[in-house]
């Protein structure tokens, strides 16, 4: 896929792809020094399962390390969703070598092996206005809580590790006892929904679809008069979230406790710039927040030189859920 044009200075690629890589940690080194060498920052995670990971830099920079990535043995299909930033939205680059590349924590579940069906963007609306189907959000809560479609169940995870306790605990109300409903699940690039899709399926689950290229594809190619998209959605960067058409959102992110801040939260006297929010003052010290503060005051003192200060807090989770 070529990437869209734009006019804004940064290209981010949200990607990933499952594929059965025996000897992953062999790629580390050689894909950190190209993206490096390419003034390409982000995170990516290898594994067994293959590779998954949101990366940022310059148009040449991110088609050099997307062709890399797609040479390794399996990766040619590298699903790659393109947006952009007017500036960078990551403070370094940095490889990890995981246990998978998507953390369920559920042994056997191979989207490689099956899965439900895809979906695309433009059938989605049909799929999930339909009586016969229930929708669920597979994202985590603090996801969740700043968009989401209408009409989703929220399953109030806060990781995706617990959405298969989930499921099994609330399965019959949700299935009920009459003829079987179809389920679509979405996440926000696709890669939580070819395992929960699969966990579904090896649960017994008949007729399992999700949403192609997640909520950014759809975003990204639906119009905004015709979708059925409310809020904005997180995204694993220093952007927080974007809108319909990929936009940047209107969300902080509270560098405290790593979740999003909406406007409204950003006016409240608990609210302080990367030191509390409304949903976490309560939680901190004030010893904390004198950490906080300080770290703050050093990030700001670097930025004003031209440099990423050391202590950079990362958006949520972003080791586990990076490309989402």
């Amino acid at each position: 896929m070529t990437p869209p044009p734009t006019n804004q200075p940064v290209r981010v690629a949200a990607l990933y792809r499952f594929a059965p890589l025996d000897d992953f940690a062999s790629h580390k080194a050689p894909l950190e020094a190209l993206c490096r060498a390419n003034g390409v920052r982000g995170t990516l995670l290898l594994a067994h399962e293959g590779i998954n990971g949101t990366i940022a830099g310059p148009d040449k920079g991110i088609a050099e390390v997307v062709a890399h990535i797609r040479a390794l043995p399996g990766c040619e299909g590298l699903d790659v969703k393109y947006s952009a930033a007017p500036t960078m939205p990551f403070h370094r680059m940095k490889v990890r070598l995981k246990r998978e590349i998507v953390t369920m924590g559920q042994p056997g579940i191979d989207p490689l092996a099956v899965v439900g069906t895809y979906v695309e963007p433009q059938d989605w609306n049909a799929l999930i206005s339909d009586p016969g189907t229930i929708l669920i959000d597979t994202r985590n809560d603090y996801e969740v809580a700043i968009g989401t479609f209408s009409g989703a169940i929220d399953p109030e995870t806060p990781t995706f590790r617990d959405f298969p306790e989930w499921f099994r605990e609330h399965r019959g109300e949700l299935l009920g006892d009459g003829p079987p409903p179809k389920v679509a699940m979405f996440c926000t690039g696709g890669i939580r929904c070819e395992k929960s899709t699969a966990f579904l399926k090896a649960e017994g689950v008949g007729e399992v679809f999700h949403l192609k290229g997640g909520i950014l594809k759809y975003l990204e190619t639906v119009p905004e008069a015709e979708s059925l998209w409310q809020g904005e959605c997180f995204v694993f960067d220093q952007r927080v979230a974007v809108g319909h058409g990929l936009s940047q959102g209107t969300h902080a992110l509270c560098h405290a406790c790593r979740r999003p801040v909406t406007v409204a939260d950003q006016a409240s006297p608990l609210y302080e710039e990367g030191v509390s929010c409304p949903a976490c003052h309560a939680e901190r010290s004030d010893e904390q927040r004198s950490a906080y503060r300080e770290r703050q005051k050093q990030e700001m003192l670097a930025a004003e030189r031209g440099e990423s200060h050391v202590g950079a807090v990362l958006p949520p989770r972003q080791s586990e859920d990076c490309g989402g």
